[in-house]
C-alpha cells in the first residue's frame, strides 16, 4: 500500500482533477496550477485511487466536449452511486446536487452551531440530503461527527465560561431579595427534602448510564460495554488523525517508526556471540538455507 498523500498534495490533486473535467487537457490543468505535468504523472502510478479518478475526470470532461458543451461552463464534481444491479457507477453532477462546496459550508456551520437543521439550511440544503450523504459515505460521516464534536465543545466552552463565578451574567438574582416560600405541610416540606436529597446533598448518577425503564440487567450491561467500545474506538481516530497532522509537519512519530525493515534471511550468517559457548556456524553459509543440524553436528 503506498503511502497516502499530504495536506498540500490533495489539495493539489482535488484541484488537478477539477481543471481535468473543465479541459480535459492533462497539461493545461497542470499549468493552470503553476505543477510540473510529470510531477502529476508520478502521483498517478504511486495511487490507483488518483489514477481512477484521472480517468475519471477525463471521462466526463470528453463526454461534455463531445456533447458539444463550451469547456469554460463549469461544472459540480462527479458522484458515485450503487445501481439498482448492485454495481457502482460514476456519474456526473446534476443541479442542486450535494457536492464538495455545500458540504464544507454544512460542515463549517456545524461546527459553530451543533445543529443539523440550522447547518443544511445556510449550507441551502435540507437535512435529509446530508444525513443520506453521511450513509453513502464513510469519510463525509466521520467528518460530520468531528464538525458536531467541535461544534458541541464550543458550545460547552462557552457554558462554562458562563459558569465561571467571576462571569456575573446570571447571578442576577442573588442580588435581590429571595421571595417568600410558599405556604405548606410539613408533609408536603419532608416529600421535597426527599426528591431533592441526591441531587443537592449527595452526587446523582449521570443520566446517560442510568438503567432504563424496562432495560434488563444485561442489556445495560451490554449497552455499557458498546458505550466504552465506542468511546475507545473515538480515542483511537483522534490519536490517528494525530499522528497525522504530525506527519504533515514533517515531525516524527510519536512512538518511533512503524515501518520496520529487517534483513533479508539469506544474510543472516552465524551465531549470536550473546552466548559464547556455542559453537560458530559455518561463515560461508547462512543461518536460514542449506546447513541442517545433522550436518552441522557432524561437523
Amino acid at each position: 500500500m503506498s503511502r497516502p498523500f499530504n495536506r498540500r498534495q490533495a489539495h493539489e490533486n482535488d484541484a488537478f482533477l477539477a481543471a481535468l473535467r473543465r479541459t480535459g487537457n492533462t497539461r493545461e490543468a497542470a499549468r493552470s496550477l503553476g505543477i510540473h505535468r510529470g510531477t502529476m504523472f508520478k502521483r498517478r502510478a504511486r495511487d490507483a485511487a488518483f489514477a481512477a479518478e484521472w480517468d475519471a475526470a477525463l471521462a466526463l470532461a470528453h463526454a461534455r466536449l463531445n456533447a458539444g458543451t463550451p469547456a469554460e461552463t463549469p461544472e459540480g464534481e462527479p458522484h458515485v452511486i450503487r445501481t439498482a444491479s448492485g454495481r457502482l457507477q460514476l456519474r456526473r453532477a446534476r443541479p442542486r446536487r450535494l457536492d464538495r462546496q455545500a458540504e464544507q459550508a454544512f460542515l463549517a456551520a456545524l461546527s459553530a452551531t451543533a445543529n443539523v437543521r440550522l447547518s443544511a439550511a445556510a449550507a441551502g440544503f435540507s437535512h435529509s440530503a446530508f444525513y443520506l450523504r453521511r450513509r453513502e459515505s464513510p469519510a463525509f460521516a466521520r467528518e460530520m461527527r468531528l464538525a458536531l464534536e467541535m461544534g458541541y465543545e464550543r458550545l460547552e466552552l462557552a457554558l462554562l465560561e458562563a459558569a465561571d463565578p467571576e462571569n456575573y451574567r446570571d447571578d442576577a438574582w442573588r442580588r435581590n431579595d429571595p421571595p417568600p416560600i410558599p405556604q405548606m405541610s410539613a408533609g408536603e416540606a419532608l416529600q421535597l427534602l426527599h426528591l431533592h436529597q441526591k441531587e443537592v446533598r449527595l452526587q446523582a448518577e449521570p443520566p446517560h448510564i442510568k438503567r432504563r425503564r424496562g432495560e434488563s440487567s444485561e442489556a445495560h450491561r451490554l449497552r455499557l460495554s458498546a458505550m466504552y467500545e465506542a468511546r475507545l474506538q473515538r480515542d483511537r481516530e483522534a490519536f490517528d488523525i494525530a499522528e497525522a497532522e504530525r506527519r504533515a509537519r514533517g515531525e516524527p512519530h510519536l512512538f518511533g517508526p512503524k515501518e520496520l525493515s529487517l534483513p533479508a534471511l539469506d544474510q543472516v550468517k552465524g551465531w549470536s556471540k550473546a552466548d559464547p559457548a556455542k559453537r560458530p556456524q559455518d561463515r560461508e553459509r547462512p543461518m536460514f538455507g542449506g546447513w541442517r543440524i545433522g550436518d552441522w553436528k557432524k561437523g
